[in-house]
């Protein structure tokens, strides 16, 4: 199916980010914003927008109102951008039932890998590496107890099942932490993705934070090299360099051939990114969660092999295959590097 008309279920950057790959493709745009984003840059910019009812995030949060902005407005698609409803498969399945194309990965998918525990356990299943940790919503008890089974130099992060980008991560040093650490996660989280569940995971410390950047059409998937996000700042990143500099060889390859293993299992159709950390001491790696979106970090991957990733994006949407597209393993050769602070 061809987009024609696509609404925009974002703020921001992203937002006008992808009104320009659309445009650039034929695909008229609309807007949403609450009244307190009337005055904001997507709002603007957007030649038609939709007002949706309420205020702040929870307005973008509300997948209902947003489906029936998109009716409203004759859209046949919807782009969540990331964060806020993009990793939401409750909502990928309601745009599905009314006849919307969620530009995105499937609703089975998103169940996949949107959910961290779900996510573990699809690493478990293709043999990828992970952290001692949780595989299901834990409770306050439950963290408290897998903290006091660790060795007695380990510490443990507390992370929100749902969504990314550091939001509702908290990290646990001491037992004495965890009923503050745990509260403040889960308000985060619900404040930030809708769902206030929780996991918990042994700390790797002396890690590097690689991650790496796959593209799907649903039945083949490539990798686009890595990005390294190590330098971080209260789990938000800071800095984002790819390729990652003085990454082994070895390394590389195992951790482009774990992603790409995991989203061909998943049956991965459009933009995503497979974390992972990697140990400074001897190089062992463990996956750490997926984001089935396109992300913040996008950018940098486009500069260096030359791609527009949301054209590409868009277009699988309309359901173009990746080698129709170009993108072929043997034709993502880098060019130098790029930074994003």
């Amino acid at each position: 199916m061809s987009i024609q008309r696509l609404l925009i279920a974002n703020r921001g950057e992203i937002a006008l980010r992808i009104s320009r790959a659309a445009r650039s493709l034929g695909i008229s745009c609309v807007a949403v914003y609450p009244e307190d984003d009337r005055g904001a840059l997507h709002a603007k910019n957007i030649t038609e927008g939709m007002l949706l009812p309420g205020a702040g995030p929870a307005a973008y949060l509300n997948g209902e109102e947003v489906i029936a902005a998109a009716k409203r407005a004759g859209a046949d698609a919807i782009h969540p951008g990331y964060g806020f409803l993009s990793e939401n498969a409750e909502f990928a399945a309601l745009c599905e039932v009314e006849g919307l194309k969620f530009v995105g990965p499937t609703v089975s998918t998103l169940r996949a890998l949107a959910d961290k525990s779900a996510a573990r356990a699809l690493a478990i299943k293709t043999a990828v590496p992970v952290l001692a940790g949780t595989n299901e919503a834990t409770s306050v008890d439950d963290a408290k107890k897998f903290l006091s089974e660790l060795s007695a130099d380990s510490h443990m992060f507390i992370k929100a099942l749902a969504g990314g980008g550091g939001r509702g991560m908290r990290l646990v040093t001491d037992p004495g932490e965890v009923d503050a650490a745990y509260a403040s996660a889960r308000a985060e989280a619900e404040a930030a993705f809708g769902d206030g569940r929780l996991y918990v995971e042994r700390f790797m410390p002396n890690a590097r934070h690689i991650e790496v950047q796959i593209i799907g059409d649903g039945k083949d998937v490539i990798h686009l090299h890595e990005r390294d996000c190590s330098l971080q700042r209260r789990n938000q990143k800071v800095l984002e360099i790819a390729p990652a500099p003085n990454l082994s060889k070895n390394v590389k390859q195992s951790l482009c051939e774990a992603a790409v293993r995991m989203a061909q299992a998943a049956g991965y159709c459009g933009l995503g990114t497979f974390e992972f950390l990697v140990s400074a001491v001897d190089d062992s790696y463990a996956f750490m969660e997926a984001n089935p979106r396109i992300q913040v970090e996008h950018t940098i991957t486009e500069e260096i092999l030359g791609l527009d990733l949301v054209v590409a994006q868009l277009q699988i949407a309309s359901g173009k295959k990746l080698e129709e597209l170009g993108y072929v393993q043997s034709a993502m050769h880098i060019r130098g590097y790029a930074v994003q602070a």
